[in-house]
């Protein structure tokens, strides 16, 4: 007990590490997979055939390899990174992680939001159409709000798995909740001890998560909470009155 007494501040500073990268990657992934969404669902096979191959890679290989591709493999092309001026931002495992985590989740947010597209009522497009609303219009005031309202709770559950899957990039040197249990581990030999102590913490940042996004998901659907009976006379009642 002492000794994760004494390690809770180094555990913490690895926690707010998680909680940075874990927030960087599901803001520039939503980003990134709106459009990848809106692209594969066009008919043009010019068009569809690039961002197809995109979510396929990224969804039918280990996070790890990509994690190792993108911060491994970039040292094979320095010369290139460098002439572009990226080598700076490449050589950094913070911005390679982040961008791996980025790009796994843009891949199958994409596809949540796809199936919150295709899942939005042909009545009430054919309706906003007749209302005179066509292209960019149509996406923002009807499609993607109702889409984003039939795939919130998918996203709640990427989310969190991209919470947990930032456990990953300690093997890159990033000193996460991971990594900081476990090099404690490693010194102190209290591997269960450490190891169970960042299991409790990750159960204390999910559940953060799930209250967060519930709350969003209550506000976003207000429409279809109950409607509270009001307890003044009836209708009926008026009348016979």
């Amino acid at each position: 007990m002492e000794l994760i007494i004494e390690s809770l501040p180094r555990l913490l500073s690895g926690t707010w590490l998680t909680i940075q990268i874990t927030v960087l990657s599901v803001l520039f992934g939503l980003c990134l997979a709106v459009p990848l969404a809106l692209l594969r669902l066009s008919r043009n096979w010019l068009v569809q055939a690039p961002t197809y191959a995109f979510i396929f890679f990224f969804r039918g290989t280990p996070l790890l390899v990509q994690l190792f591709l993108i911060y491994y493999g970039s040292g094979q092309f320095v010369p290139e990174l460098q002439r572009v001026g990226l080598w700076t931002l490449f050589r950094e495992a913070y911005f390679c992680g982040v961008l791996t985590l980025t790009l796994n989740t843009a891949a199958y947010t994409a596809e949540i939001i796809r199936g919150g597209i295709m899942g939005v009522p042909k009545g009430e497009i054919e309706a906003a159409r007749a209302c005179g609303m066509r292209g960019a219009l149509l996406y923002r005031r009807i499609v993607l709000p109702k889409a984003f309202r039939l795939a919130w709770p998918a996203y709640t559950n990427e989310v969190i798995f991209l919470l947990q899957a930032t456990s990953l990039v300690s093997i890159i040197t990033l000193m996460d909740l991971t990594g900081v249990a476990g090099t404690i581990a490693e010194r102190s030999f209290a591997f269960f001890e450490m190891y169970l102590t960042a299991a409790a913490i990750y159960l204390v940042l999910v559940y953060g998560v799930l209250f967060v996004f519930k709350r969003i998901e209550y506000r976003i659907s207000g429409h279809l909470r109950e409607v509270k009976p009001s307890r003044g006379p009836s209708v009926e009642a008026a009348d016979i009155r």
